[in-house]
């Protein structure tokens, strides 16, 4: 009988037939669900992507295993599950230049490592530039990644034209196209199934995972934090992280830290499903837009924030119409397309566009915030890197530079370009 082994398991071809056919109700679960213990190594705070790639790498980068992830709710249900997907690693900045390449490297064997699908999918980025300062910016930020080790192509309009023949390139366009750039090994993965190969394989490392547990406030000893209050029980830790998303300032907080953070609404769309067309992620320079195609053939897309600073994960109308002008005036097509549904993600949005992740000024505390617009495709080296800093007490090279204080000393890491700002090119 033919048998499949998987990370020292053996199955045999009857018993995935009877698992495919017989529901779920024999399956064994992902990960487990513990009850929390009095104490761990390591607390971390937050069970989406981030998080769970910090518990990870925590234990298998520096053999700390003891761990708790606390989140609040479900697994995959914050903005690891509320997001268009993107991975790239197209900046120019010097901290950020080789701290995204190192998750592009992680994301080319994430699957492998994890022995999970996570179905990344290196189909392209690329990016439209409506005029000629635009393709200006364009053609410096390539070669900029050129010189650092980064795939980048400059396009002409012709070349445009081949890679993208549905865009509008009408004498009537609205905004004419100039040129482009794309970064060929960038593309998109499954957000889904990210956050469930991270808890899977952290959890069989002997991480806790333990859901419906919100932290409501901090253990103290003396001017050190020692643990935290949950709905279920104090829990105390070593070491205490914080990696919640748009959350992230209110945790802080409750530690008498005052961030330089605003938390906005992401809003996201989906329209029905069509035959295969937008082959890449494409970004619009004429106002800050992105589009690209699920496996499913629904246009995924999205642009700014909400204009104003919420907790809510619902958006407002406004946006939408911004949103929708922008998918219209790139893909004229899809003003025939029925939209299918939109959701929102809580952003912590920090003056430069660039994250925190470091140390704090209170012992025992350690902040993994701020990720603006880039949160999803930095979510690997965001773990690997939150991992050193939690073990070491100090940044890795690749995060040396994303610090709280750099925004008091004006050491701000802001790049032209960056989220909300590449229409600026």
């Amino acid at each position: 009988m033919a048998v499949i082994e998987r990370t020292g398991e053996k199955y045999s071809i009857w018993s995935l037939l009877k698992h495919a056919m017989g529901g779920h109700k024999s399956w064994e679960r992902a990960w487990r669900d513990p009850e929390p213990k009095k104490s761990y190594d390591v607390i971390i705070v937050g069970g989406g992507g981030h998080g769970l790639a910090t518990a990870y790498y925590l234990a298998k980068n520096h053999g700390i295993k003891n761990i708790a992830i606390l989140e609040k709710g479900y697994v995959g249900g914050g903005n690891v599950g509320r997001n268009t997907t993107i991975v790239r690693s197209n900046y120019m900045m010097q901290e950020n230049t080789p701290f995204y390449e190192h998750s592009m490297e992680l994301w080319r064997g994430m699957s492998e490592d994890l022995n999970y699908n996570v179905m990344f999918s290196p189909r392209g980025y690329l990016f439209t530039a409506c005029s000629q300062a635009a393709l200006d910016g364009v053609v410096r930020r390539a070669n900029t990644m050129r010189l650092n080790g980064i795939n980048a192509e400059i396009l002409t309009r012709e070349e445009m034209m081949k890679e993208a023949p549905y865009l509008d390139y009408s004498p009537q366009a609205r905004f004419p196209i100039y040129g482009g750039m794309l970064q060929p090994d960038a593309g998109t993965a499954r957000h889904d199934a990210v956050a469930w190969g991270y808890a899977r394989a952290a959890d069989q490392m002997g991480v806790d995972i333990i859901q419906n547990c919100e932290v409501q406030d901090y253990i103290w000893s003396g001017e050190r934090i020692v643990g935290v209050k949950t709905n279920r029980g104090n829990i105390s830790a070593g070491k205490v992280g914080i990696a919640v998303a748009g959350h992230t300032s209110v945790l802080a907080q409750k530690a008498g830290l005052k961030l330089p953070i605003e938390s906005h609404v992401l809003q996201a769309f989906v329209s029905e499903s069509i035959k295969p067309v937008v082959n890449h992620v494409v970004v619009w320079s004429a106002t800050y837009f992105y589009v690209s195609q699920s496996d499913k053939g629904g246009l995924v897309f999205g642009g700014h924030i909400d204009r104003y600073n919420s907790y809510a994960q619902r958006g407002n109308l406004a946006n939408w119409g911004e949103t929708m002008q922008g998918l219209v005036s790139m893909v004229p097509f899809a003003a025939r397309l029925r939209l299918l549904r939109s959701w929102g993600g809580i952003m912590d949005m920090t003056p430069d566009g660039s994250p925190i992740i470091t140390t704090t000024p209170v012992p025992g505390l350690y902040l993994n915030g701020g990720w603006c617009y880039g949160g999803f495709k930095a979510t690997p080296a965001s773990g690997w890197c939150f991992a050193h800093t939690i073990a070491n007490d100090s940044p890795h090279a690749y995060n040396a530079g994303f610090t709280m204080d750099r925004f008091e000393k004006g050491r701000y890491i802001d790049e032209a370009g960056y989220g909300p700002y590449n229409h600026l090119q």
